[in-house]
Formats: C-alpha cells, sequence, structure tokens
C-alpha cells in the first residue's frame, strides 16, 4: 500500500472523509476502484522527479494498483496541477451530492432546506464552511436550472 498527500479545500476533506472513510482522519483514504475519481488518479500518476521533496497536504490518499500497469512504488507522484484537478472532481461530486440529497428530503420527507444541509454536513462531518454558504448556493443553483415565466404584461389603454 502506497500512499501520497494532497492538498485540498478543508470541507472538501472533510466531505471526502466522512464519505470514503468512517470519519477516520488518521488513516489514509481509500476510494473505491468503481468511481471516477480512482480512474482519474490513476491516470495522473507519475513518475517520481529526482529532485522533489516530500510530500505535503492536508489529504492522504491510497494510491491505485492496477493489475499489469503502473506501480505504485515507482509512480506515485502528483504535481500541483493533477492535485488541482482532483480537487475540482471531488468538488463536483460533493455538490453532485449535496444538490441530490436535499431534493430527496424535501420531495421525499417534506425536510425544509436549512434542514437538510444541516442532516447533509452532520452525515459527512463537514464543519469548515457554513450552513448559510451551503443554502445560498443551492438557491443560486436551483434558480439557474429552474426556467422562469415571463409575465405577460398588457398596457392599459387610458381614455
Amino acid at each position: 500500500m502506497v500512499t501520497t498527500k494532497i492538498e485540498i479545500k478543508n470541507h472538501l476533506r472533510e466531505y471526502v472523509v466522512g464519505r470514503y472513510n468512517d470519519f477516520n482522519e488518521k488513516s489514509p483514504v481509500r476510494f473505491p476502484d468503481q468511481i471516477d475519481l480512482y480512474i482519474l488518479i490513476w491516470d495522473l500518476l507519475v513518475k517520481r522527479p529526482e529532485n522533489c521533496h516530500i510530500d505535503k497536504g492536508n489529504l492522504e490518499i491510497i494510491l491505485p494498483e492496477r493489475y499489469g500497469s503502473k506501480s505504485p512504488e515507482y509512480y506515485n507522484y502528483l504535481g500541483s496541477r493533477s492535485q488541482k484537478k482532483i480537487e475540482q472532481k471531488i468538488e463536483i461530486m460533493m455538490w453532485a451530492d449535496f444538490r441530490e440529497f436535499i431534493e430527496n428530503e424535501r420531495h421525499k420527507n417534506g425536510t425544509r432546506i436549512v434542514d437538510s444541509v444541516h442532516l447533509f454536513m452532520s452525515k459527512y462531518g463537514i464543519n469548515s464552511i457554513s450552513e448559510d454558504a451551503l443554502v445560498k448556493s443551492y438557491y443560486r443553483w436551483r434558480n439557474r436550472v429552474r426556467e422562469r415565466e415571463k409575465r405577460a404584461y398588457s398596457k392599459k389603454k387610458f381614455q
């Protein structure tokens, strides 16, 4: 088992640890091999440069091992661009999961949006971002997605 550390936003780290590592922040995170993030990490792995120093970051991940291909003992380096792509992928996954969770809670259980946000944050142990920020993000997304009907205004004729 070969690990590396990457630097991502705190709320994304909390989401990943809560979702894939059962809130255990001390051990490295192992992503399931069925998700796209696992394949993305495997694609981004390159040989470690000779002048490269030790990995720093707030999230330690277990590198993917696939039979008959890149060996993690040699291909175990993720550059800054690779880390940025991984962070973007995790962010997309979190927001998609967040929006799906809120919609399911609202339509199936009739839960208010604020309460649904609190449930989501408790489910994954997210503390580094405020509930208001998540609620506002949800409302912004909903306004972008939802089509609005334009009101038909008619001019009144005064005689």
